[in-house]
């Protein structure tokens, strides 16, 4: 495979983790499922024993300087020595951005992407509205992706689904949730993006994205939806995932003005391998929760 998006770094991205359990069989591949997202942070790979439901592997990139988003994946792609290759089993890329809505399924006619999404963000022409349905829910989640980035996933991966992170995080949640379950506020931390969730007996109430840039954005809009949601801080449960640490601001803050506040647990029923015992469980959560999604 080959990316025509930018000229390429000659030099390959930094790996802020390289986890790869021994059982990997890169001669293979049809018996592994592939997942990908990509975002300011940079890219991230994940990579499951289909048989064994067990995540093998579990790589995070660090966005290269100089290199739009569009193109961190086909860069890292380029030097990567599993990326580069087919025959993978099944391929999900999960895209971070803020430009995405849900829709009732019966209400959504393909062909109309840009229409719905225009209500709330208008695409570039270097964008593409896309769709991907939740068949559990039914709920349809239209979303914008950078076109080279949507135009190269299709040529290297024919057979792979794009879908947007919002999804994962949905899918996974609705895995771990109970039926009768109450009203929980879920929070996924990313680079500079809060996504907040609210679910009530395994049916979403509200979703959205939130750009943050201090730890007092980050509790502000926490803070706003519940209070829009008429949830009580010192007495709704908060689960939290994403990239902080026990003893970083934002969790102080946000442990500061929510009294139920926990981290919350890599997706149940499946298996990791001992490789990713030093990853804390609350990280990378809609990574691994892309092998929920269809």
């Amino acid at each position: 495979m080959s990316a025509t998006l930018v000229p390429l770094p000659s030099t390959a991205p930094t790996a802020l983790a390289y986890l790869r359990d021994e059982t990997l069989d890169a001669s293979r591949l049809a018996a592994y499922n592939l997942y990908l997202t990509v975002g300011a942070a940079g890219v991230r790979v994940g990579i499951a024993d289909v048989q064994r439901n067990k995540f093998v592997a579990l790589e995070d990139y660090a966005a290269q300087p100089g290199v739009p988003t569009a193109a961190q994946l086909p860069a890292l792609a380029a030097h990567h020595d599993l990326l580069s290759r087919s025959g993978w089993n099944k391929v999900r890329l999960a895209v971070h951005n803020r430009a995405f809505t849900l829709l009732p399924a019966p209400l959504f006619a393909p062909g109309d992407e840009a229409t719905y999404l225009q209500l709330h963000h208008a695409c570039a022409p270097t964008e593409m509205a896309c769709a991907y349905r939740h068949t559990g829910l039914d709920i349809v989640s239209v979303f914008a992706a950078d076109r080279p980035l949507a135009d190269w996933f299709r040529q290297a991966y024919p057979t792979g689904r794009l879908l947007h992170q919002t999804s994962a995080l949905l899918e996974g949640v609705l895995h771990q949730s109970e039926a009768a379950a109450p009203r929980r506020v879920y929070l996924s931390i990313g680079h500079q993006e809060l996504t907040v969730l609210v679910m009530r007996s395994k049916r979403p109430e509200l979703c959205n994205v939130f750009a943050f840039t201090t730890p007092e954005d980050l509790i502000y809009y926490t803070i706003l939806v519940m209070q829009e949601l008429q949830l009580n801080p010192d007495q709704d449960p908060v689960v939290v995932w994403g990239d902080l640490l026990h003893d970083s601001e934002l969790f102080s803050i946000l442990r500061k003005y929510i009294r139920h506040l926990r981290f919350g647990n890599r997706p149940f029923d499946l298996r990791y391998s001992y490789r990713l015992n030093d990853v804390t469980e609350y990280r990378y959560f809609d990574l691994y929760a892309l092998h929920l999604c269809e």
